[in-house]
């Protein structure tokens, strides 16, 4: 017996601004750069790439590749495409676990 799966793409779950904030918040509790910028590539998709790339003045074909997780956008970039995902990035202190 074989068994057919669909490819997971987890943009499909993002519909909400509430589902995409505790999804980012994941990401970036990775600390892992390439996995945080996939994240947001991933929400980049389920907003709209291409109206991403209208809001923020860029190629598709630019964001695709900065938030690959294998490009290397410099920081302004990551803030005008949170910016135009209608997110903002905010800085609170580092509160280590409790052991």
């Amino acid at each position: 017996m074989t068994f057919e799966s669909a490819p997971y793409d987890s943009a499909e779950f993002l519909e909400d601004d509430e589902a995409i904030a505790a999804y980012l918040e994941e990401a970036f509790a990775t600390n892992d750069p390439a996995f945080i910028l996939k994240a947001l590539g991933t929400v980049a998709r389920a907003r709209s790439m291409s109206r991403l790339a209208e809001e923020t003045g860029m190629s598709r074909t630019s964001l695709y590749k900065a938030l690959s997780g294998e490009g290397r956008p410099e920081f302004a970039t990551i803030l005008k495409v949170a910016r135009a995902l209608g997110l903002d990035m905010t800085v609170k202190p580092h509160m280590p676990d409790a052991a």
